[in-house]
């Protein structure tokens, strides 16, 4: 393979995070540094950069005197991680209907624009934050810090399972489901916006396939299609 320029720290990030994405590469497999520096071309300092990048996403583990791990959510962990912001976000929706001013359903509809942008375009990565970041925009046009930063960390813990299971269809109609709360946001019901948040986000949750076969652990061939 060409060796890359040193500023091709995402480009590695990227490689790794599609084949994550394409079930090419199994929770728990081990990423071996030199193994990705020879793969790449590059140096280790710039493999052991994408790799904390990745961290900071959650998408792998850094465990010290091991190495770094593609991150490894089980399907109850999510079901639960779920089940948290069901009790929240139904919460949530409703101290929203009483504080929403007309700049705020703006601003969620433009950020429902840049959704449906990233999902057209293809971005994965773009849309499965975008997509959280809905969620957590919400809380912070509420004034309401805590609220952002624990949803920040349920968005964090339920993001690998969400790139990894929910295709690209699911992605749109996430994107579709909100912009109609949006819209029902500016109409003032109340009600309604409630049950359309928690269809949502039974929705979301049905929309991943927990139960995909195994992928491989094996780094380099999983990234001989990247």
């Amino acid at each position: 393979m060409r060796a890359m320029e040193p500023s091709s720290t995402d480009l590695i990030a990227q490689a790794l995070t599609r084949a994550i994405v394409d079930h090419r590469l199994q929770p728990g497999a081990k990423l071996a540094e030199q193994k990705l520096a020879d793969h790449f071309g590059v140096s280790r300092t710039l493999v052991r950069q994408a790799l904390f990048q990745l961290a900071q996403g959650r998408l792998i583990t850094l465990e010290p005197a091991r190495g770094a791990f593609v991150a490894a959510p089980s399907a109850d962990e999510t079901r639960q991680v779920f089940a948290v912001r069901r009790m929240l976000e139904t919460e949530m929706t409703r101290a929203f209907m009483r504080a929403a001013t007309p700049a705020h359903i703006q601003s969620l509809r433009e950020h429902v624009a840049r959704e449906q942008a990233a999902v057209a375009n293809q971005d994965v990565t773009g849309r499965m934050e975008l997509l959280g970041d809905f969620h957590v925009h919400m809380a912070e046009l509420l004034d309401n810090q805590v609220l952002a930063q624990v949803l920040r960390d349920l968005m964090a813990r339920c993001a690998l399972a969400v790139l990894m299971y929910q295709s690209t269809s699911a992605a749109d109609h996430s994107a579709h489901e909100h912009a109609e709360l949006v819209e029902c946001f500016a109409r003032g019901n109340v009600a309604q916006a409630v049950k359309l948040m928690q269809e949502h986000l039974d929705h979301v949750e049905a929309g991943l396939n927990l139960d995909r076969p195994a992928p491989t652990h094996d780094v380099e061939s999983a990234l001989q299609l990247v």
